[in-house]
């Protein structure tokens, strides 16, 4: 991946690539975000979307990228009825690291139940 680089990342595009399944509602005029910024919002939707398929494989999936004058704000959300899942329910490091990657950077990640579902709100300067 570019940023890897320090490049700018495609955000949108690999967003919609990622989400070809369930969709990206794209909110605002997309612009050029800082490596660090466009990196840590693909990573967490990229593991939002890895824990539906886990914990809630069938569940339906919104995924909506904003951008704000000042932020960019993801977030992913699942409903039900979603299937049994598919692996034990242990908490793992990967939201814990996508926190940490956010403010890292300067942002604030959020997790947990939401309604019928779940939601990952991710915010980042830019």
């Amino acid at each position: 991946m570019s940023a890897l680089r320090g490049d700018p990342v495609p955000l949108p595009e690999l967003l919609r690539e990622l989400t070809a399944e369930s969709g990206l509602t794209l909110v605002g005029e997309a612009r050029e975000l800082s490596a660090e910024t466009g990196l840590a919002l693909y990573r967490s939707a990229q593991e939002a979307l890895t824990n539906v398929r886990k914990h809630a494989p069938g569940s339906a999936v919104q995924v909506r990228l904003e951008y704000r004058p000042s932020e960019v704000r993801l977030t992913v959300r699942n409903h039900g009825p979603a299937g049994p899942p598919t692996t034990g329910l242990s908490p793992g490091y990967g939201l814990t690291g996508l926190r940490e990657r956010a403010e890292l950077a300067g942002g604030t990640f959020e997790a947990g139940p939401s309604g019928d579902g779940w939601l990952v709100d991710v915010k980042m300067p830019g």
